[in-house]
């Protein structure tokens, strides 16, 4: 997959020629059922016109530029890692456009003229939510009269789960609550979040159960405090083990606010610190809690890798 970044007013082409294209448009954080409908579509319509598969995204967050925000906006799937995604669903051509103020401002015909027309663009795929433009202005229904036949329009419909629409925004609030097995069937495959191993306070391996202390990428979404089930990948090697989520209540004092990732690995004894890992989440197995010491957590830890164990080779 080519990935090109583009910015308005300065940078609105790619340097080389691309040939026509066939594009999946929308910001597309977390790539669940509803974005893969979307962007299949786009792939399908190629195919049909002997185009390139392509999509359009944005960064940062819109929320950043339009909203305000001063706070880090945490996303589902960090940019690499909706690369990552889209390479292996075999598109040929990302562009990831810049959003800025500028860019906010354009006119929905100046966004249509620049980023569809001017890019070779034959046939437009998005969802029926899509807004584009000054104050999101455009929409899907207006992207079909502004076409004219120039190029062809597919717009998707809602797409449920349980009788209420597949979004980004609802799989947030099962993240926020730890519902993991919620996001993987809203998604199509387990969570995941990558970052850096870095030093803890080693007290894990002091009571048997040593962790690999993982540093989350700055922005990535973090479930909701918790134990559960996960696979580790690092060292192009992949590992199950159990994974706390919060506070360490046990040996912290309250007031202590720093979220903590702690895997422990199965069957691992290898220092990886530095590495850079990916953790897949795969089932909630409890809350965090405090213990009264050392005694009644080891027994619990235990119980919770057991429970992750039988839980890998059902």
């Amino acid at each position: 997959m080519k990935i090109f970044h583009l910015n308005y007013p300065n940078h609105m082409k790619p340097e080389e020629e691309l040939g026509p294209l066939s594009m999946a448009l929308g910001f597309f954080d977390g790539v669940h059922k509803g974005h893969q409908k979307v962007i299949g579509e786009a792939v399908e319509k190629a195919q049909q016109l002997g185009a390139k598969s392509a999509v359009m995204t944005f960064d940062p967050h819109p929320s950043l530029v339009l909203g305000g925000r001063k706070e880090e906006v945490f996303y589902i799937t960090p940019l690499q890692q909706k690369m990552d995604i889209l390479n292996e669903m075999n598109i040929d051509v990302c562009f990831i456009v810049r959003f800025t103020s500028d860019f906010a401002q354009l006119q929905p015909e100046q966004f249509i003229s620049h980023f569809i027309e001017d890019l070779n663009v034959v046939h437009v795929t998005a969802g029926f939510d899509f807004s584009f433009g000054s104050k999101g202005q455009g929409s899907m229904e207006l992207m079909e009269n502004y076409a004219d036949g120039r190029f062809g329009v597919s717009v998707i419909g809602k797409l449920e789960d349980g009788q209420e629409k597949i979004s980004s925004t609802r799989i947030r609030n099962h993240l926020k609550s730890g519902e993991i097995e919620g996001v993987s069937r809203l998604s199509g495959r387990p969570f995941k979040v990558s970052g850096t191993v870095v030093n803890g306070d080693k007290r894990g391996r002091t009571i048997g159960f040593p962790t690999a202390n993982v540093e989350p990428d700055l922005g990535t979404f973090v479930p909701g405090r918790g134990v559960y089930a996960v696979r580790l990948h690092v060292q192009d090697e992949v590992h199950e083990g159990v994974c706390n989520v919060g506070y360490k209540p046990t040996f912290n004092d309250p007031d202590h606010k720093k979220l903590v990732i702690e895997v422990h690995i199965f069957n691992f004894d290898k220092d990886i610190y530095g590495e850079r890992v990916t953790v897949d989440w795969h089932k909630r197995i409890r809350d965090e809690r405090k213990f009264s010491g050392i005694d009644e957590l080891k027994a619990q830890i235990e119980k919770d890798k057991q429970e992750a164990i039988r839980f890998f080779v059902q």
